[in-house]
C-alpha cells in the first residue's frame, strides 16, 4: 500500500510516518519507481509506535523495542543493558504517574473546597 493508505488506516498523517522511517521504526520496502510500498505488517507496527509513544517510550528506546514485539515467538533475549534501560522508563513512566495522581488528587480537593463535592450522576 502507498502512504496515504496507511496513514487512512492509522489515522496517522504521512508526515508522522515519514517521521517514523526517519527514526528507523518504520521500513517500507521502495518499488522500482522510487515509492515507499507499506505491507499490511507494518499497519501494526504503526498501531504499536503511537501506543508506546503515547505512554511515553522515546523514539529511541521504541526502536529497540519494536524487534522485540515483533519477534515474540523468537528465541533471542534482549541484552541486559537493553532490559535495564526498559526498566528505568517505566520506572519513570511510574514516577510521573504518582505525580499526575498527586496532582489529580489536589486539583479534586481544592474544586471540593471551592464548590462543594459533586454529585455523582443520576442522583444521590
Amino acid at each position: 500500500m502507498r502512504i496515504k493508505e496507511l496513514s487512512e488506516r492509522t489515522g496517522v498523517a504521512p508526515r508522522l510516518l515519514r517521521y517514523y522511517e526517519e527514526q528507523g521504526l518504520l521500513t517500507p520496502e521502495r518499488q522500482a519507481n522510487g515509492y515507499r510500498y507499506y505491507d499490511e505488517p507494518l499497519v501494526v507496527r504503526v498501531e504499536q509506535i503511537r501506543s508506546l509513544l503515547d505512554a511515553g517510550l522515546t523514539t529511541d528506546i521504541i526502536r529497540e523495542v519494536l524487534p522485540c514485539l515483533a519477534a515474540a515467538a523468537d528465541s533471542r533475549y534482549p541484552a541486559p543493558d537493553f532490559v535495564d534501560r526498559v526498566r528505568r522508563e517505566r520506572d519513570r513512566m511510574a514516577d510521573r504517574l504518582d505525580a499526575l495522581t498527586r496532582n489529580l488528587t489536589a486539583i479534586n480537593a481544592y474544586l471540593d473546597a471551592v464548590t462543594g463535592p459533586v454529585k455523582p450522576p443520576g442522583g444521590g
